[in-house]
């Protein structure tokens, strides 16, 4: 039997006085939403309104979730010996077991490949999965990513929880009656339905298995679009994991810790969080700060120091200047050598789009955040099937964007870069799709085409597209019986097709290569007239071939001689 989570909050409560001062306390100096000044003191920074949500039951269905925070001390882990082949240890918090981490990290690869424009950290899971689950017990899973025992929460049964009635009839946690929360990522069962992934290629989507929760939990994260390089759809996405302001406090807490570095350790050596926002028991009490002692009065009053001369431009004591970051400095967008963007319908484009972040006096802008945005009236989208990516520029202040993929609606659109968090004047790029061509055709067999006068050929006509050598699929084609080789106005006699109500047609239009490049044309018939025809058959891009066509008479039977008779005897 798993061990249970214990009471939780009812959907949409806060956390009990005391946790939620314990977050309070801590999430000022590790929230990434603040800063630290060169001498300790917390600023604030970029600081971001709270998003509208909807009122849906989240990931989680509201459950509750470990309120521990970080050290206030950055993760420094240092080189010592006996490590079990990691090579570093350091603060205890900051080691994730080995396939914990893995699965975040192919997580983070799985969704850098089919959602670029959602910029997912591996960190953003691991401090999910942190809260959620304490990295899965510590790391408590087999080779394969499967916990040891299900990680269940205790039946939302409207009991101090939300109410969510049984939904999978206990196929994932053993509940028929309510659902519960289950796995590492404490996925409820009607959410893990749809978002459910197979993340270890084993074939199915189990929310135990650490590898299919990490993907799954990445996926929920991107979806609506968002970019969580944004700290406000970043804010979004958690909230929508779990609606609770200190839950979002907490994740972005160990969010940056994971992000200052962090190290693998083994699986099952990890430490388990100690306070949940169901806990009533108070966490242990913070050192009271000692008052200061009154200082002795001095017996000659201090010299008072002599003003300083006024200044032409005075500045507001203690505010200091705002050290300008690099995307301050942005004044313009450049090309950065970006070859014509054309490609075929269904085809990758070969070209990928560079755009350089330079200043206005030229110098290149490293450490910049462009957004490519595809615009216009078409179905083609970066690799992964979206419509916005962004990407920080390199050293050389050039950010890359990822390759196109042509859908199939043919024509212009526009791809446009744009500076994130800077008003510039953005970039736009030109690119077209054009529609599938070939350049050669030939017929699949060498079979000759014969019939006889008012009978039907044998053999029906197939033949292969290619392109450039490769196969040439949904190329669009036209088969017409011409005249002549010099004519090739449609034929009125001879060998022709048969539409649908079984009518003589000697055009065929809208024909298509298969995704093998194949095209076989429906059965030819002959009328009366014998002779040598032609069929002429033109795919999109130029390529053309005629095919020979015979009708004949059916040849004689030729008698066999008969016998000489024998001589007499």
């Amino acid at each position: 039997m798993a061990a249970q989570f214990g009471r939780r909050l009812r959907k949409g409560a806060v956390a009990t006085t005391v946790a939620a001062a314990a977050v309070a306390a801590l999430s000022a100096s590790q929230a990434p939403d603040v800063s630290v000044d060169d001498n300790g003191r917390s600023t604030t920074a970029d600081a971001q309104p709270t998003p509208e949500l909807t009122d849906d039951d989240g990931a989680t269905g509201g459950s509750p979730f470990y309120m521990d925070l970080p050290p206030l001390n950055s993760p420094s882990p240092v080189p010592t010996t006996g490590s079990g082949g990691t090579g570093v240890t350091g603060t205890g918090e900051a080691g994730i077991p080995a396939t914990v981490l893995d699965a975040y990290k192919k997580a983070e690869a799985a969704l850098q490949e089919s959602k670029p424009g959602c910029n997912l950290p591996w960190q953003l899971l691991a401090a999910i999965g942190k809260v959620e689950s304490g990295q899965a017990r510590g790391g408590r899973v087999t080779a394969d990513g499967t916990t040891v025992t299900p990680i269940l929460g205790p039946q939302l049964d409207g009991n101090g929880f939300a109410l969510i009635p049984d939904t999978d009839n206990g196929v994932y946690d053993g509940n028929s009656t309510y659902d519960q929360a289950v796995g590492p990522m404490q996925f409820i069962p009607s959410t893990w339905e749809w978002a459910g992934r197979d993340g270890n290629g084993d074939g199915k989507k189990d929310p135990n298995n650490v590898y299919d929760a990490a993907l799954a939990a990445g996926h929920y994260l991107c979806r609506n679009g968002w970019d969580l390089s944004v700290q406000a759809d970043m804010n979004r996405a958690i909230l929508s994991y779990n609606n609770s302001q200190d839950y979002l406090h907490t994740v972005l807490s160990w969010l940056e810790y994971y992000r200052k570095g962090t190290h693998e350790i083994p699986d099952g050596t990890g430490s388990l969080p100690g306070h949940r926002s169901d806990d009533n028991d108070p966490p242990s009490p913070s050192p009271s700060p000692t008052p200061p002692s009154t200082p002795d009065t001095p017996s000659t009053p201090p010299t008072t120091p002599s003003s300083p001369p006024p200044s032409d431009n005075p500045s507001t004591p203690g505010t200091p200047t705002p050290t300008p970051t690099p995307t301050d400095t942005v004044d313009h967008l450049e090309d950065a050598g970006t070859a014509k963007l054309t490609a075929q319908a269904g085809d990758t484009f070969s070209k990928r789009i560079s755009t350089r972040a330079e200043t206005s006096a030229g110098k290149a802008v490293g450490k910049v955040r462009i957004r490519f945005t595809i615009v216009g009236d078409t179905d083609t989208t970066f690799t992964g099937g979206e419509s916005v990516a962004t990407i920080v520029t390199n050293g050389s202040g050039v950010a890359v964007a990822p390759a196109l993929k042509a859908g199939e609606k043919t024509g212009d659109f526009i791809v446009r870069a744009t500076v994130v968090g800077r008003a510039v004047t953005g970039l736009d790029y030109k690119a077209t799709v054009t529609e599938r061509v070939a350049d050669t055709l030939a017929r699949t067999s060498d079979t000759a085409l014969t019939c006889t006068p008012g009978g039907e050929f044998a053999d029906q006509v197939e033949i292969k597209a290619t392109y450039d050598g490769a196969v040439a699929d949904g190329v669009a084609a036209t088969a017409t019986l011409i005249t002549s080789a010099d004519d090739t106005t449609e034929n009125t006699k001879g060998p022709y097709f048969k539409d649908a109500d079984g009518k003589t047609v000697r055009t065929l239009k809208g024909l298509e290569t298969d995704a093998n490049g194949l095209l076989k044309l429906p059965k030819l018939y002959a009328d009366d007239t014998t002779g040598t025809f032609l069929l002429r058959i033109n795919t999109a891009g130029g390529a053309s071939l005629t095919v020979e066509l015979t009708v004949a008479a059916a040849a004689e039977p030729t008698e066999s001689p008969s016998p000489s008779p024998s001589p007499s005897a």
